[in-house]
């Protein structure tokens, strides 16, 4: 008997184990934790949904990977411009052919929104965490981030116009989630502030709002209030005759985010990397100073071109040089003239493959000299009219093997410099000239 309490401890042991197992058996297994994000195919634009908080409830989210992402990847964020989307920016840049290259993945943003412009307005936008279109950019970041155990010291944002005042914004919200932005034709944080609902701020689009350089990195910091770590590089892009996002906010941005950063606004460097562009850099002489400012003489608010993207990518070093120059010259030759009159002229251009391999689709970037507009063209798709052009080749002559040469050609008209283009870039690879 002295025995039985013993049993009776066993038996009730015996009893709440085998409880214990049939509760863990037929507990449903989906609750126990959250599913981990998936990759998406490879190589393939991919709209991705449910990838987390998503306030404004109007962000569509696209993703593409390479099928060779590096290990632990660089995450690009590319954000449109109003009116466009995610897939009209991956189609219209040529990011998604350098993260083939280099092994990044890209977010594409989209805005479903009648206006298709992105908040970079209302208070909720100019906060951390604020409730509206960066909350939900930075889900998808997140979502990224687990898919593909990218390198989240390593995120990267670009845009262009509305997407680009989207970059200045995000970069201003999440300076511990961003390491470098570059903006095409945008304007300052917080410059576009409105307290009416409003997503449009004429003073800021009309280039009226001026303030010093403190009052525009007080604005960033106070987007994220006590933030003392590091802020994120930058890189500004805009055309002198702006006319939707006037020139003055690239001043503005620049003496934003010299402040932001703590650098001078003395440039430490400044030179023409293509005819009609002024390079600065503040804080640093290299591709990856602090902050770098691209302006583009003559040139409108459509000042995108292909090649452009390349640039970025090396200032923001996810190229395989890293830090390194532009690509030299030696894989292409050009050769351009122009045959003039009182307002109009005629040039024909000829492309040589220089290098030992085929060029299998080409583009072929210049920029106009001011006051030159194209009317017409042969031999390519010329876009846009005027500043910094791209022209792409036609479907009969994309193919260029070693050594061989193709002329394309385009009438324009002028205001007085009736020039030839001097500086070329095949694929965004600079070309020599002859």
């Amino acid at each position: 008997m002295s025995n039985s309490p013993g049993r009776a401890l066993r038996s009730l042991c015996g009893a709440l184990l085998l409880l214990l197992t049939a509760a863990l058996l037929t507990a449903p297994a989906a609750s126990a934790r959250p599913q981990a994000a998936a990759p998406v195919p490879a190589a393939t634009l991919t709209e991705v949904t449910g990838f987390g908080a998503n306030p404004s409830n109007n962000l569509q989210m696209y993703v593409y990977a390479p099928a060779n992402v590096t290990a632990h990847p660089p995450v690009l964020v590319a954000v449109h411009w109003c009116g466009g989307s995610g897939p009209a920016m991956y189609s219209g840049t040529e990011y998604s052919q350098l993260a083939d290259q280099y092994g990044f993945v890209i977010v594409y943003p989209s805005v479903t929104r009648s206006s298709k412009c992105f908040d970079v307005s209302s208070p909720q936008a100019l906060r951390r965490g604020g409730g509206s279109d960066p909350v939900g950019v930075k889900s998808m970041i997140d979502w990224v981030t687990a898919a593909y155990a990218a390198d989240a010291g390593r995120v990267y944002a670009t845009g262009i116009s509305s997407g680009a005042m989207m970059t200045n914004v995000l970069l201003g919200d999440y300076p511990d989630v961003f390491a470098a932005g570059s903006a095409f034709s945008g304007v300052p944080f917080g410059c576009f502030a409105t307290t009416d609902g409003s997503e449009w701020n004429s003073a800021c689009s009309g280039g009226t709002v001026i303030r010093t350089a403190q009052e525009w990195g007080d604005l960033v910091r106070a987007a994220y209030p006590g933030y003392t770590g590091s802020r994120p590089r930058m890189q500004v892009w805009h055309g002198t005759e702006d006319d939707v996002l006037r020139y003055p906010n690239f001043g503005e941005e620049i003496k934003q985010w010299t402040d932001v950063r703590g650098v001078s606004q003395i440039p430490a460097a400044t030179d023409s990397p293509v005819s009609g562009w002024t390079r600065t850099r503040y804080g640093g002489t290299g591709d990856q100073a602090p902050v770098e400012a691209v302006s583009l003489q003559g040139v409108g608010h459509n000042l995108y071109a292909w090649g452009m993207a390349a640039r970025v990518i090396t200032f923001f070093g996810l190229d395989a040089a890293g830090p390194g120059p532009q690509p030299q010259p030696g894989g292409c030759r050009v050769t351009a003239t122009a045959n003039a009159w009182n307002t109009g002229l005629t040039a024909s251009v000829t492309l040589t493959n220089t290098g030992t391999t085929t060029v299998d689709g080409w583009r072929l970037g210049f920029t106009l000299p001011s006051g030159q507009t194209i009317t017409n063209g042969w031999g390519a798709t010329y876009a846009p009219a005027s500043g910094a052009v791209t022209a792409t080749n036609a479907t009969y002559n994309g193919t260029l093997a070693p050594h061989a040469s193709v002329t394309i050609g385009y009438q324009a008209n002028h205001t007085g410099n009736s020039a030839a283009p001097g500086a070329f870039t095949l694929n965004g690879a600079a070309c020599a000239g002859s």
